[in-house]
C-alpha cells in the first residue's frame, strides 16, 4: 500500500483506553494439569498475528482458571488501559467475567448499581454486578457489542452471550470429554472440539439449562409488515444518537471514508461531534479520514472530496490487483470464510487496516449495516411488493453476522484495530425496523433510489451534513468501489489456477456448498488448507444462490438473474451504471427537494435510467 494523502499521525501510547478483544474459554474440562493451562494459553495466544488470537489483543493477555475451568483474554485496550485488565470481578471475585466488547451505556448502568463496588473504569465491569443483581436476565440491558464468558464459582455454573447482531465474532465448540469451549475465532477451537459452530447474535448459553435461549427478539424479527410513519427527523436524530455514543474512546480515533451514502454520513457526524470526545482533548479536534483503492477507483476520488469538504485530515492508501492476491491466503486465514464477496471486500479492507493501524490508531468507525436495514443493495429494486422487500431487509439483518459482521470485525481485529458500527446500534435498528417500508421502496417514477429514507432525513439545506451529490451517490459495494479490475483481477487469477477438470469434479470433492465458479473454487482450496477436514469449519460459512448480494429468496424476483450469480453490485442487471450487460445508463438531476424542515417530499436525486 502506498499513503498519498496528509500522515499527520504519530505512534502515540495512552493512559486510558474500551475493549475489542479476543476470548477463549474451557468450561468443564476434565484435565486440570497444569499441561492443560498451558495448552489453552497457547491457544489464546494464537490470536496474533498468524498466531491464533493474539492479533486480537495485542495490549495484554492473561488466563484465570478456577477448578475445571478456564478463562483466557487477549486485550485491545481503547477504555481504561490501566486498571481495566481482565478477567473482571465482582466485590468477593465469585462472578468471573471474560469479555471481547463495549458497552456504551455502561455509566448509567453504574448508577443504577449504586450497592455495588467497581474495581475497574473498564465499561465492561458492569456485567458481573448486574449478574448478581439479575440472574442472566441482564443481557437486553447491556447497550453495546460484546461476546462474553461468565462463570458463577459459587455453584460453578456458567453463561455466555453474544451481542444482537453478532458485531463480535463468537463460536462454541465440544470436546469429547463434556467440555464447552467459546472462542471469539474458529483458531481456538478446531484443534481441540469434536464439533463446533457459530454461537447465534442474541441468544445465550446457560450450564444450568444446558441450551441456548434467545434474549433478543424485537418486534421486527418475527418479520411481519410494520406501519409505523416515516419521519425523516425521527431517522436523523436515531442515528446521529447512534454514532456519538460510539464516540466513547481514549485512544487516537478515525473513519473509514469510501465516498459512498453510509461512510460520508458516519464521517460527516462524527467531524460535527469531534471535539467534544475525550480523545479530542488529548490527541486533537481534527478528524481522521481512510481510504483505499486502486489508482483512480470511484471511492479514492469520491472519499477525497468528502474528506475535503468535512475538513478531515485524509489518507488515502493505494493497493494494486496484485497486492491484494497475495494477501488473499491471509485474509481467508483471519476471517475464517471462503464466501466469496466475503473475501473479495475483506481484502482491501485488511490491508487498510495494516496502514491504519501503522499510524497509531486503535479504533475506526465504518459504515456497514446501512444497505440491509433500508434495503440498500441494487436488487431491492426489483422487490415486487413492501412485504417482500421488508422480510428481505428481515432475512439480511439476521444474516449479518456471517458476512459483514465477520468481515469488519476480522479484517481490522487482525492488526489489533477495532471497527465500530453505528448503523447496526440496536435502537437505531428498531426505529428503521418499524418504518412502514412502503416508504423504504425504490420508485425512480417518484425519484427515490435506493436508501431513499435516509438520504431524505440528511438532506439539510440550511446546514449540509454532505453536498447533495455525493447525498444521492448510487450505491456501490466496497468490493466494487476500490476499482472494478479488482473483482475482474481475482476472476483472472482463479481461473489460472483452477482448470475445467477440477470444476467438473467439484461436487465429489466439496459435497457441501459446492464452488459454482473457479474464483469459488479457489478460495475454498485455500479454507480447506487452513481448516483440513473439519466438517465444523465448512458449515460456519453460509451458501446458497446470490445475485448483487441477495439472499437466495430475493433471486426468486427476476428470472434474468438466475443467469447471472454474482455477489457484485455490477450483476443488478439494469440498474448499476456499470453492469456486467454493458448497457449505458445516465444519472438525471432532478429538482431539489425541500429541506425536513419543511415537508416530506418523495423526491432524491441520481435516479438511474437506461438509454
Amino acid at each position: 500500500c502506498n499513503a498519498k494523502a496528509e500522515t499527520h499521525y504519530v505512534h502515540f501510547t495512552s493512559s486510558r483506553q474500551l475493549n475489542m478483544c479476543g476470548i477463549l474459554a474451557v468450561l468443564g474440562c476434565t484435565d486440570d494439569s497444569q499441561a492443560k493451562r498451558v495448552r489453552v494459553l497457547e491457544l489464546s495466544r494464537r490470536q496474533f498475528f498468524f498466531s491464533l488470537l493474539r492479533h486480537r489483543g495485542p495490549d495484554w493477555s492473561g488466563i484465570y482458571q478456577h477448578g475445571d475451568n478456564y478463562l483466557a483474554h487477549e486485550r485491545l485496550a481503547i477504555v481504561d488501559p490501566d486498571s481495566g485488565d481482565q478477567p473482571l470481578f465482582n466485590e468477593d471475585k465469585t462472578i468471573v467475567v471474560t469479555v471481547n466488547g463495549e458497552i456504551y451505556n455502561h455509566e448509567e448502568l453504574r448508577k443504577d448499581l449504586k450497592n455495588h463496588k467497581f474495581r475497574t473504569g473498564s465499561d465492561c465491569d458492569v456485567i458481573s454486578h448486574l449478574y448478581e443483581e439479575h440472574g442472566e436476565n441482564f443481557v437486553d440491558m447491556l447497550d453495546g457489542v460484546f461476546s462474553f464468558v461468565l462463570l458463577d464459582t459459587r455453584d460453578n455454573s456458567f453463561m455466555v452471550a453474544r451481542d444482537a447482531i453478532g458485531v463480535t465474532s463468537l463460536y462454541i465448540g465440544w470436546g469429547l470429554d463434556g467440555s464447552v469451549w467459546i472462542s471469539s475465532e474458529m483458531k481456538g477451537l478446531h484443534e481441540d472440539c469434536e464439533h463446533f459452530e457459530v454461537f447465534p447474535p442474541g441468544l445465550l448459553y446457560s450450564s444450568k439449562s444446558g441450551g441456548f435461549k434467545q434474549w433478543y427478539n424485537p418486534p421486527w424479527y418475527n418479520e411481519s409488515v410494520p406501519s409505523t410513519p416515516y419521519e425523516p427527523l425521527a431517522v436523523r436524530h436515531a442515528f446521529e444518537a447512534a454514532v456519538t455514543k460510539r464516540l466513547m474512546s481514549d485512544v487516537p480515533f478515525g473513519v473509514l471514508l469510501s465516498g459512498g451514502l453510509d461512510s460520508s454520513l458516519v464521517a460527516s457526524i462524527t467531524a460535527r461531534h469531534m471535539a467534544s470526545t475525550k480523545a479530542a482533548k488529548r490527541w486533537g479536534s481534527q478528524l481522521h479520514s481512510f481510504c483505499v483503492g486502486l489508482e483512480g477507483s470511484p471511492d479514492l476520488k469520491a472519499g477525497k472530496e468528502v474528506a475535503d469538504y468535512l475538513g478531515t485530515v485524509h489518507h488515502e492508501f493505494h493497493f494494486t490487483v496484485q497486492d491484494g492476491i497475495d494477501a488473499v491466503e491471509d485474509v481467508i486465514y483471519h476471517v475464517e470464510t471462503y464466501d466469496v464477496t466475503t473475501i473479495r471486500a475483506s481484502t482491501p479492507m485488511f490491508l487498510m487496516s495494516r496502514k491504519i493501524k501503522s499510524l497509531g490508531v486503535k479504533m475506526v468507525l465504518s459504515g456497514e449495516g446501512s444497505d440491509e436495514i433500508f434495503g440498500g443493495y441494487l436488487y431491492f429494486h426489483k422487490a415486487p411488493n413492501k412485504q417482500e422487500f421488508h422480510q428481505e431487509t428481515c432475512r439480511k439483518i439476521k444474516a449479518l453476522h456471517k458476512y459483514d459482521c465477520l468481515r469488519a470485525n476480522k479484517a481490522t481485529s487482525a492488526f489489533g484495530l477495532e471497527a465500530r458500527i453505528p448503523f447496526l446500534d440496536k435502537e437505531f435498528i428498531n426505529t428503521v425496523m418499524s418504518l412502514d417500508p412502503e416508504s423504504k421502496m425504490i420508485k425512480p417514477e417518484e425519484g427515490r433510489i435506493e436508501k431513499w429514507v435516509l438520504r431524505r432525513a440528511f438532506d439539510d439545506e440550511e446546514r449540509p451534513y454532505l453536498p447533495k451529490h455525493i447525498l444521492y451517490r448510487q450505491k456501490e459495494q466496497f468490493s466494487d468501489g476500490v476499482g472494478y479490475s479488482w473483482i475482474d483481477g481475482l476472476k483472472a487469477h482463479a481461473a489460472e489456477n483452477v482448470n475445467d477438470k477440477m470444476m467438473s469434479n467439484a461436487a465429489h470433492i466439496f459435497p457441501h456448498n459446492t464452488p459454482l465458479t473457479k474464483e469459488a473454487y479457489y478460495y475454498r482450496m485455500i479454507f480447506e488448507r487452513f481448516f483440513p477436514q473439519q466438517n465444523s469449519a465448512r458449515l460456519t460459512v453460509p451458501g446458497g444462490a446470490t445475485v448483487a448480494c441477495s439472499t437466495a429468496k430475493a433471486v426468486e424476483w427476476d428470472a434474468n438473474w438466475s443467469n447471472n450469480m454474482d455477489p457484485s453490485g455490477r450483476a443488478a442487471i439494469g440498474v448499476h451504471l456499470s453492469d456486467y450487460d454493458g448497457n449505458s445508463k445516465v444519472a438525471v438531476s432532478l429538482p431539489p427537494p425541500k429541506t425536513v424542515e419543511d415537508t416530506p417530499m418523495m423526491m432524491g436525486h441520481g435516479v438511474v435510467i437506461q438509454t
